[in-house]
């Protein structure tokens, strides 16, 4: 008997084939170590007339429900999966973990419906997925809620349970926004472990394959009112990299408040989150920089010595601000990363990109250590992420809720040309204890050369907030670039706002631009 179990545990060996009790995080990464070591290899693209679909033909691709992965056990989470075709140009290995072992998923073409007999027909029967779905009853009717999207290199999206889908998370960035080009590392490998089925949490690991590194993660999957992602990752280095982005976010600012209005436009504002909001634990600055759709690409670099959390966020939640009863922006997520442990110092990176229109992602924000990781060592991190609504950052300061910025040389503006007129309101946090008439004062400060005409506070009764109204000018040919923050005597009420508006940007009136 004892040599019988001894040969089957040799051809379970020999056959790759493993235990549930023996699969765990340490297999992802020697795995990980392994494929660093070897060249890299592009992933096996799919056919060309799936890459050349348009959006519409490939949204009538639709995976069944009812196939649903853990659906006939009536288990709470269950899993979904995408078909490759028009932005997910490459198949991935989708493995499930249980009681019986590892095993791969297989695809099966039956379990999705096709709006064209003929493209059906051309669908190979051995195809594989782009990426997979988790779903869970957040209503609590019963009713299976998607809550989670796995799907195009390294990217992943996730909502709460009052939110509409929006901005994203990624395994890594390399090299975003350099002249050299931007590196898009997939995950090509993903494992489930079968959870409980009343389990409120579920685990997920990924391998990432990329030409620059690549990466063991784990996942541990918490949905609800705000849904938590606790993150593992080992990267592994195949040489230096120039730039690379620890839990990047990326989204879509297209115009808001605080820019020109695009000609033909009708809707107040349009964006997918509204601003980077960091919170450097060396100096307990909580510091809010609103986005832009800036004309040229803007990098910002914000040091930071002790990291305690970076995120982007849709902080303005009224519809009347965006009047989209289709895209529901007013409903999209903030997200907030939390690290694990001492990062040490590194900066913030925030990417601003052009866009002619919704339908890009413009915004990529980042960590970045100051010293990056070595060529062929391993680089451990981890960390927590929250997507849902703005106590996901739990930021007890008073913040900038609206900023506006007008001309600072017209009627209604102020009488100084080439200058800017610029109105930040505060809310919350301590502000919300405050009498109208309580002296309330803002430190206010100009970066670049840019000279500070003006400043002064008042209480927005409307709003129940406090209104800081700001008459600044840029140097000649430079960009504004402002902070400011409202104190009470010694006692600092708000976060700071820091605001930079590259020149070039079209609001001045003509004839007064800088």
């Amino acid at each position: 008997m004892r040599t019988f179990l001894k040969a089957c545990a040799l051809i379970i060996s020999l056959c790759g084939v493993q235990t549930a009790t023996a699969f765990d995080f340490e297999l992802i990464i020697e795995k990980a170590r392994d494929l660093a070591a070897k060249p890299y290899a592009a992933p096996t693209a799919i056919p060309r007339f799936l890459r050349e679909l348009n959006y519409d033909e490939y949204q009538n691709i639709r995976f069944d429900p009812e196939q649903s992965l853990w659906r006939d056990s009536n288990a709470k989470f269950q899993v979904l999966l995408t078909s490759p075709g028009l932005f997910y140009t490459h198949p991935v290995a989708i493995h499930v973990v249980d009681a019986e072992g590892v095993r791969p998923l297989p695809y099966r073409k039956s379990h999705f419906t096709f709006a064209d007999p003929e493209l059906e027909k051309r669908v190979p029967p051995d195809l594989g997925y782009a990426g997979l779905k988790l779903s869970y009853p957040l209503s609590g009717n019963g009713e299976q809620n998607q809550f989670l999207v796995f799907a195009g290199a390294s990217y992943f999206r996730a909502v709460g349970k009052q939110d509409a889908w929006g901005l994203s998370g990624r395994g890594i960035a390399v090299n975003t926004g350099l002249p050299s080009g931007e590196e898009f590392p997939s995950f090509t490998h993903f494992w489930l472990e079968r959870p409980a089925p009343n389990a409120r949490n579920l685990r997920l690991y990924a391998l990432l394959d990329g030409k620059s590194l690549t990466g063991a993660y784990q996942f541990v999957v918490t949905p609800g009112e705000t849904t938590q992602l606790q993150v593992e990752a080992v990267l592994f280095p195949r040489g230096d990299i120039p730039l690379i982005g620890i839990a990047p976010l990326t989204s879509m600012f297209f115009f808001g408040g605080n820019t020109p209005r695009p000609p033909g436009e009708w809707r107040p504002e349009v964006h997918d989150s509204d601003g980077l909001l960091l919170n450097d634990g060396a100096s307990g600055e909580w510091l809010w920089r609103p986005l832009l759709n800036p004309r040229r690409l803007e990098m910002d670099y914000l040091k930071v010595e002790a990291l305690r959390g970076f995120g982007l966020l849709q902080r303005d939640r009224d519809f009347d601000h965006y009047q989209d009863l289709g895209a529901l922006y007013d409903q999209r997520p903030g997200a907030w990363v939390k690290p694990k442990g001492d990062w040490g110092p590194g900066k913030v990176v925030l990417v601003q990109l052009p866009t002619p229109a919704e339908t890009n992602d413009n915004i990529v924000a980042f960590w970045t250590p100051d010293k990056p990781p070595a060529a062929n060592e391993p680089y451990r991190i981890a960390y927590d992420m929250s997507f849902g609504r703005l106590d996901v950052t739990q930021n007890p300061m008073g913040k900038a809720i609206n900023s506006f910025l007008g001309d600072g040389g017209i009627v209604g503006g102020g009488n100084v040309a080439g200058a800017y007129r610029v109105i930040v309101d505060f809310q919350g946090g301590p502000l919300d204890k405050l009498k109208p008439g309580a002296p309330v004062t803002a430190t206010v400060s100009a970066q670049e050369g840019g000279e500070l005409i003006e400043y002064f506070v008042e209480y927005n009764a409307p709003l129940r907030a406090w209104r800081l109204s700001m008459l600044a000018r840029p140097a000649e040919g430079k960009p504004l670039e402002l902070r400011a923050f409202l104190s009470e005597g010694e006692r600092t009420l708000t976060e700071t706002w820091a605001y930079r508006l590259p020149s070039g940007n079209g609001i001045l009136s003509e004839g007064k631009r800088r």
